[in-house]
């Protein structure tokens, strides 16, 4: 089952959250379409994801998107993804 926490972070403060949930088994190769999809619900832009981010979430169950990982301008400091199963 895959079950991401989203947060939308401004300093220390959550502006927005959501959990992410399917029935399946966490595939990686569908990382991005969870992202979109997380993103998609919060109403915010997507990052840009790279291999070093995939690596980062599947070894330390976070992952942290700043300005840089984003195209576009952001209202927020950061996005967070915490795997919700720990």
């Amino acid at each position: 089952m895959v079950r991401i926490w989203a947060k939308v972070m401004k300093g220390d403060k959550i502006l927005k959250q959501y959990v992410f949930e399917r029935t399946e088994m966490m595939d990686y190769s569908m990382f991005f379409d969870y992202v979109r999809e997380i993103c998609e619900t919060l109403d915010i832009p997507t990052p840009v994801i790279i291999k070093t981010h995939l690596f980062n979430y599947a070894k330390y169950n976070v992952l942290r998107f700043k300005q840089d990982d984003f195209v576009e301008r952001i209202d927020f400091d950061k996005l967070v993804l915490e795997n919700a199963f720990l």
